[in-house]
């Protein structure tokens, strides 16, 4: 098979760019603005605020620590923490710089999906750069742009390896080094092997040249791969994240619900949106893959389907998604690439324009509907985590007597405005609590053989552990009981 070249942006127009820097632009501010008037500017989720302290101690001290002096490997994805600390180092964080780069970001996934539109479907050359107006507007990608989370660079890293697998690029070292790369990121980088290893069988031509090809990608990946086992190894003493291991056993009741349950759920968060109106390109896409023998499209279509399933079979659909969305952008260019081709042939002959009616409408009507609906969200998030996250971290900071043992499940906030030592019970930081992570009988053993004086979490997280023990704070925010949730609160577990 003919190789295709991976080639620059050239082919889309500055002015095409601007347009797709300003509905970057455009949505970054809505979300902002909506964030700000609805209760403050600040993160939708506090593992935003791991990174933040991470970045921070980095920056400031030099080490990868949680806490000053503690190196620890609680971060699942030590280059975004790493980009991070730039923002301190440039004293524009914690806020400032998340953004950019999580709109610099955005922006390079909009241009990269617009470029493999026209690459790969010859008669798309819009007036309208639209393709690359949708991804900008996407309300899960704009929400992961602007969640101070690796979620959105992850999904370009891997949209990027599985377009230059789509388009038959020959460059395999850069594959594998971006294959690497995107492990920096987040260990389910890993998963890309399969979709380039399967291209280099089915494209190569005879065995010479697969294996010379194979060689290139893993000389490639080894290299950065090799060194994030050394990372992990030299600073939490395991081949992954303590995350990797303290996730698979916080969420083993997810494991063990009916398959369906856990399939509905995840469609319910990947088809809300205008992604709704793509699931029909999407199959027409992966059908014209299989007849065409598209080796590349049927990779990464594969590859997009173990990845959904992989997690809805593991972690919990939450947070509109938050652990799918890096699959999103190669799943809605599927269906934007089979919606360029029905929008210029003559499906339907003198009807086709039905057709494309309907879908243009769909696809604009649900677009524009969700830059509201998503941007509220985003802000309600928000709130929730400043109002109860951050206050209560910064009641802590501030009243809590020095020489204080903490205990809490969510220390993103605790990290990085307070300086009490901390037990964390989601393991990230204690990956000595993740064989009982969800036994509260052991963990109230394991609090008073550390000497735990305060217990800080949402009450019905911790039922059996909190039932019957004084508190001394409570958030009091007005966001989390809305959703159904009580609030942050600060239990005396035993005197200091």
């Amino acid at each position: 098979m003919t190789h295709t070249s991976f080639a620059s942006t050239s082919d889309i127009s500055k002015r095409d760019l601007s347009i797709i820097a300003l509905a970057v632009i455009l949505i970054a501010s809505i979300y902002l603005l909506a964030s700000q008037f609805t209760y403050a500017i600040g993160f939708p989720l506090d593992d935003s605020w791991i990174h933040q302290t991470y970045a921070r101690n980095l920056a400031q001290n030099g080490e990868w620590a949680f806490r000053p002096g503690v190196p620890s490997a609680g971060s699942t994805a030590p280059l975004w923490s790493a980009l991070l600390a730039a923002g301190f180092l440039l004293n524009l964080s914690p806020y400032i710089w998340a953004y950019l780069l999580g709109i610099v970001t955005l922006f390079a996934l909009a241009v990269l999906c617009e470029w493999a539109v026209r690459k790969l479907v010859v008669s798309y050359r819009p007036r309208l750069p639209w393709v690359g107006v949708f991804i900008a507007f996407e309300w899960h990608l704009a929400w992961a742009a602007m969640s101070g989370m690796e979620t959105l660079l992850h999904g370009l890293i891997v949209t990027t390896v599985l377009i230059l697998i789509m388009t038959n690029s020959p460059r395999y070292l850069t594959l594998g080094l971006l294959t690497g790369l995107s492990i920096w990121v987040r260990p389910d980088g890993l998963t890309l092997l399969g979709p380039a290893l399967m291209t280099i069988l089915f494209v190569e031509q005879d065995i010479r040249s697969r294996l010379t090809a194979i060689f290139r990608y893993l000389i490639g990946f080894g290299v950065l791969f090799g060194l994030y086992l050394l990372f992990n190894l030299l600073i939490g003493g395991t081949p992954m994240p303590n995350t990797f291991y303290a996730k698979q056993a916080e969420y083993a009741a997810w494991q063990n619900l009916p398959v369906i349950t856990r399939l509905g759920q995840m469609f319910l968060q990947l088809l809300v949106g205008p992604s709704l109106v793509l699931v029909p390109g999407v199959l027409g896409w992966l059908v014209k893959s299989v007849h065409a023998r598209m080796w590349g499209s049927l990779a990464a279509l594969i590859w997009c389907f173990g990845y959904l399933w992989l997690y809805v079979s593991r972690l919990p659909v939450y947070q509109h998604g938050r652990y799918i969305m890096p699959a999103l952008p190669i799943f809605f260019l599927f269906g934007l690439l089979a919606f360029a081709e029905f929008d210029k042939n003559k499906l339907f002959a003198r009807y086709h324009w039905i057709g494309q009616l309907v879908w243009r409408a769909s696809i604009a009507m649900l677009t524009f509907a969700f830059i509201i609906l998503g941007a509220r969200s985003y802000a309600q998030d928000v709130a929730i985590i400043e109002s109860e996250m951050v206050v209560t971290a910064q009641w802590v900071a501030e009243n809590l007597p020095e020489g204080t043992i903490i205990a809490a499940h969510d220390i993103g906030a605790l990290g990085y405005f307070d300086n009490h030592e901390l037990i964390d019970l989601a393991g990230l930081i204690s990956p000595e609590v993740i064989p009982f992570i969800r036994d509260e009988s052991q963990l109230s053993v394991f609090l008073d053989e550390n000497g735990v004086h305060y217990l800080i979490a949402f009450p019905e997280f911790y039922p059996v552990l909190v039932e019957g023990v004084e508190f001394v704070f409570i958030s009091n925010g007005g966001f989390a009981p809305e959703f159904g949730q009580e609030n942050m609160t600060v239990y005396l577990w035993n005197s200091p």
